[in-house]
């Protein structure tokens, strides 16, 4: 058992929020009792999950999409109404960490992705250093674009939309999690063979295309599950709390 404080003091001590600029609050979102026992991690803070945490008798949360973001009118309705009335009433706290959770070199969802699919880290690129660059460990390279979909569809357990790019190996590899197709023009750039992400919009396609660079659509919600349980497994660590990863699956 350690206090709400001590466990915010060592989740911002470890993903320093402070560094990003962002589009939501970054910490504690919804405070809930002040001593913590057991946190629940997963990756969005939805009726679903909230509901599981209090199953699981979690006093405390923590996710990668909160429920404040820039842009939203404020008003206590619908959805927002009925998470914080069951966060409240159970009195659970809630942590979100956006950019700082993808950010992490080790334990974000980037670096973990990347373990999870033996990609070796050698470099950052993109707004905010977000976008990672790497090769398969032991320079091992895929023979084609199509190999390297159907490793990461056996590794996340779901389709991929590929647009191939041009013909031949897949050596140096991009990879940003979640709704980084705007990162695409950047890993290009950094001379990647493919890009790995969550989503695609239409002209992805055709920069995929006519620079012969290979698309991976992994989806949002695959590709940013790594992030939160490692964090959260550090933390409870630390603190000697008890942590249980919650997956609530997601097509998106």
């Amino acid at each position: 058992m350690t206090s709400r404080q001590d466990l915010c003091t060592a989740l911002d001590g470890l993903l320093q929020p402070e560094r990003f600029k962002d589009f939501c609050p970054n910490g504690l979102q919804v405070e809930g009792q002040s001593e913590v026992r057991k946190i629940v991690s997963g990756v969005t803070a939805s009726v679903a999950l909230i509901e599981a945490a209090i199953a699981a008798r979690a006093d405390t949360l923590l996710v990668h999409h909160g429920l404040f973001w820039r842009g939203h009118d404020g008003r206590v309705t619908g959805w927002m109404r009925q998470r914080l009335a069951l966060l409240l009433a159970h009195n659970i706290n809630l942590f979100a960490y956006h950019l700082p959770m993808d950010a992490h070199p080790e334990l974000g969802n980037n670096a973990q992705l990347g373990l999870q699919l033996g990609l070796q880290t050698q470099g950052r690129f993109g707004d905010q250093q977000l976008g990672f660059l790497g090769m398969p460990v032991s320079d091992f390279a895929y023979a084609s674009a199509q190999d390297l979909a159907r490793q990461v569809e056996m590794v996340l357990g779901r389709s991929v939309v590929l647009v191939p790019g041009k013909p031949g190996s897949i050596r140096q590899i991009a990879w940003c999690t979640g709704g980084a197709q705007g990162y695409f023009e950047e890993a290009i750039a950094a001379g990647a063979d493919a890009f790995i992400t969550g989503e695609i919009s239409e002209p992805q396609a055709h920069y995929a295309r006519e620079s012969g660079v290979a698309y991976l659509a992994c989806g949002h919600h695959a590709t940013e599950r790594y992030g939160a349980p490692a964090v959260a497994a550090c933390a409870a660590q630390q603190l000697g709390l008890e942590h249980e990863f919650i997956d609530i699956d997601n097509p998106a």
